[in-house]
């Protein structure tokens, strides 16, 4: 299908991008990669009138690491996440999860921005920025602030972000000990139908600090607080693990569709989950 008319722009920066959401309001739309956005204009599932491209803004694009600080530019794409050299030694999570997204000709254009901007409960990034504990900086015509990965996502395709902002980047502190992103899916390029990304480190056999996040099994990702709080301080038998996956279990809340009833996602949930932080210890 073809997309109905709309005007297109391509400004040089984020002030010029911000200028013409603020001057078309509903009527515009922001577009990154183009991956979720472009279907729905194809379908006439959405009115935009005036589309903005932003993939000129130098400004929202590269990836630096200093003082312990990850910073990513919201235009960055998952091809070059996972080209980063500097980020894979030093977040090596990132490209792990980078390279269960969809497939390569996806990830070639899809951008970190896009995918935890949109909002949509099946994108891997926002369950995965939620284990980073990462900050998104939104900037707009009131200037610019910062909102917690873990406070940003209010329901399926609803963020903290306003019409007229613009996500620019995405920051998070460098973490320590073990690491591993889980994904269980029907086929290559698929969304998951469970997905976990896990942190953990480890201390004189003791869990120091604990991180668990969900994919695609609530109509937001899901922070597994509970989880966590069973794990930190607590020696990682089985029983102790055991308990924190009964826990994320409970956190889900997922929906039956194509990729199964809510039972079977349940149960596929508790076993990414074990997966996820069984590879984590073995990684601390």
């Amino acid at each position: 299908m073809i997309p109905d008319n709309f005007e297109y722009h391509k400004p040089d920066s984020i002030t010029g991008a911000i200028s013409l959401l603020s001057e078309w309001g509903d009527d515009a739309r922001v577009i990154a990669g183009g991956h979720s956005l472009i279907p729905v204009m194809k379908q006439r599932l959405t009115d935009i009138s005036h589309l903005i491209d932003l993939k000129d803004i130098e400004e929202l694009k590269g990836i630096s690491i200093s003082n312990g600080i990850v910073k990513i530019g919201a235009m960055t794409t998952q091809h070059e996440l996972i080209q980063s050299e500097e980020l894979a030694k030093t977040v090596p999570l990132i490209r792990e999860a980078s390279l269960q997204i969809a497939d390569p000709q996806v990830r070639y254009l899809g951008t970190l921005g896009g995918n935890v901007a949109n909002g949509d409960p099946a994108n891997d990034m926002p369950g995965l920025m939620q284990t980073l504990n990462a900050s998104y900086e939104l900037k707009g015509p009131d200037g610019t602030r910062n909102v917690d990965a873990r406070e940003f996502y209010e329901a399926a395709y609803f963020t903290a972000r306003e019409d007229e902002e613009i996500l620019s980047s995405i920051s998070f502190a460098v973490p320590n000990g073990g690491y591993a992103y889980e994904k269980q899916k029907r086929k290559i390029g698929d969304y998951a139908t469970a997905a976990a990304g896990v942190l953990i480190e480890v201390e004189n056999n003791i869990c120091k600090t604990a991180s668990i996040a969900l994919t695609n099994l609530s109509d937001t990702p899901v922070f597994c607080e509970d989880a966590v709080k069973i794990l930190i301080g607590n020696k990682l038998d089985e029983a102790t693990i055991q308990k924190a996956v009964t826990a994320c279990v409970e956190a889900s809340e997922p929906v039956a569709d194509v990729r199964g009833p809510v039972e079977f996602k349940k149960y596929v949930a508790g076993i990414i989950v074990r997966k996820a932080i069984t590879n984590a210890l073995a990684r601390a």
